[in-house]
């Protein structure tokens, strides 16, 4: 029989301005570590979990945190490129100036998050849950957003164009002032019933 090995803890540690390059972390648990200005590339973290961590300003490249839980982390103008994010859940985090460009962060939790100030562009969030999810004057483009969980979100004057927002439910959502284009008009438009016809 194999004895799984014991999970690890790293606590109040200083990685400010740490390179992490092609590093791989698995059932640790950070608590209250500083990852400010962190630079990571190509690292894989699973099944970690952060707890009151600090993210600040830093920068992650083609790096994966896949089932994950951050609790209470703040990420001001952290940024994400090309990151892995699959199944991980986010609880009571600050997302002030976060940019996310492109990456697959499918699964994840993030019900309840405010997100107003942040950016994303080409990020695939396929059964994402985004239940009332804060996102006023967010930039959201391209999104991938497949069978997620949009109750109760608030997406007024959010930037959604490109995005798929077949799972959205208008009824459900606050919507004034979103930029769209016409096809997605047209999605919610049928969502809300209407039929939409093209003059002959």
């Amino acid at each position: 029989m194999t004895v799984p090995e014991a999970r690890r803890t790293v606590t109040g540690e200083d990685w400010y301005g740490r390179e992490v390059q092609g590093e791989r972390f698995a059932d640790t648990d950070f608590v209250a570590v500083d990852f400010g200005d962190l630079r990571s590339v190509g690292a894989v973290l699973e099944n970690c979990t952060f707890r009151r961590c600090r993210f600040n300003t830093s920068v992650h490249t083609d790096s994966a945190f896949t089932g994950c839980t951050f609790a209470y982390c703040t990420f001001f103008d952290a940024r994400f490129v090309r990151c892995k994010l699959v199944g991980s859940t986010f609880t009571g985090c600050e997302f002030d100036l976060v940019q996310v460009d492109g990456g697959n962060w499918g699964f994840v939790a993030l019900a309840g998050a405010a997100l107003g100030s942040t950016q994303w562009r080409g990020v695939r969030l396929t059964e994402a849950d985004l239940d009332r999810v804060q996102a006023v004057g967010a930039v959201w483009r391209d999104l991938d957003l497949t069978g997620a969980s949009l109750v109760g979100i608030d997406l007024r004057q959010a930037d959604l164009r490109g995005s798929s927002l077949w799972s959205l439910d208008p009824a459900a959502a606050q919507l004034s002032g979103a930029i769209v284009t016409p096809e997605q008009a047209l999605v919610i438009a049928a969502a809300l019933g209407l039929d939409v016809r093209v003059d002959d």
